[in-house]
């Protein structure tokens, strides 16, 4: 009786021990599923800055001066790598930041962290402080930029610029007639709507009507503020589209008479008109949220995270064998 009362307390011990260990392995696998689920969300918000900070980071547009290209609450993408891997082109459509250029200096703005920094709260949707625009490519470095024949075409190096499949129906492509060279390192950029844009017309010195600020110079903005180029409409589904460079940018005779024109000093060769005040404000290129980049990170970061689960399982039973 002895033997069998031993008997059954080593039974009750033994099942209350699997008990625990089941107990044990719950707990285990719950705080595995906890830490691996916090990991799966830090890879994919650290993925999804990663792609936003150095690849490609969705603009929402709030303006018309892009019109009817882009219209407004338009959401683009725009490639990072343009203006830092690969080469800026005429008739790109770019996104820059203005600051020091069309806007006050921001010294911060200069801290490569600080940029990440901003560009992580715009994935929030906080926007303080930005000054990025979006426009059109018209001029490079030495290319000299005129306003404009007598068919009152815009010309590049001599070279008129055919802009019907871009500019608004019925619309002029300027009613500032300007002249100047553009200089090394710099760009002149316009927005689609020419009679609705604050662009390198309006931000220009010896153009403008209006008092000109102390960081406004001759309306070009730097190669090196250019964040991207904006290659496609994602937003709405209904405006879906590529943003392709304008066949009159492909013409041949654009980049023969460069090489004359960078011969030329840099700067203005002829003025004349007065630009008046936009319709509405300079059409600036807000940061989107976090639905697309953190979407491009989640599908990054969803196997990543399964397959490192997979091996640090496999390496775990290793271990206990």
């Amino acid at each position: 009786m002895e033997s069998d009362d031993m008997t059954d307390g080593e039974a009750a011990v033994a099942d209350k021990s699997d008990a625990d260990h089941k107990g044990q392995d719950a707990g285990r696998k719950g705080r595995s599923w906890l830490t691996e689920f916090v990991v799966l969300v830090v890879v994919a918000l650290v993925i999804a800055l990663t792609i936003k900070t150095f690849i490609v980071q969705p603009f929402v547009i709030p303006t018309a001066s892009m019109q009817n290209t882009i219209l407004v609450h338009d959401k683009v993408l725009v490639n990072k790598l343009v203006g830092h891997v690969s080469q800026i082109h005429r008739g790109d459509v770019v996104v820059f930041n203005g600051a020091g250029d069309w806007d006050p200096p921001i010294t911060t703005d200069n801290n490569p962290l600080a940029r990440i920094y901003r560009d992580f709260l715009g994935m929030f949707g906080a926007t303080s402080g930005q000054t990025d625009y979006i426009k059109r490519v018209i001029g490079l470095p030495g290319d000299h930029v005129q306003c404009c024949n007598a068919q009152g075409l815009l010309t590049v190096n001599s070279v008129p610029l055919h802009e019907r499949s871009y500019l608004p129906p019925g619309s002029t492509p300027s009613t500032i007639k300007f002249s100047i060279v553009v200089p090394a390192g710099q760009l002149w950029v316009m927005g689609d709507n020419r009679e609705d844009s604050a662009d390198s017309r309006y931000h220009d010195c010896q153009l403008q009507v209006a008092t000109c600020e102390s960081w406004d110079r001759d309306g070009t903005i730097p190669e090196s503020k250019v964040i991207g180029r904006a290659f496609a409409v994602v937003w709405p589904l209904s405006r879906i589209k590529m943003l392709w460079v304008p066949a009159t940018f492909g013409q041949a005779a654009l980049s023969a008479g460069h090489s004359d024109a960078d011969s030329r000093p840099a700067g203005r060769s002829v003025l004349a008109g007065r630009a008046a005040a936009p319709m509405t404000d300079q059409l600036r290129a807000v940061p989107g949220g976090l639905t697309l980049p953190l979407a491009a990170g989640g599908l990054i970061a969803v196997p990543l995270t399964l397959l490192e689960r997979k091996l640090r399982l496999r390496i775990g039973r290793r271990l206990w064998i």
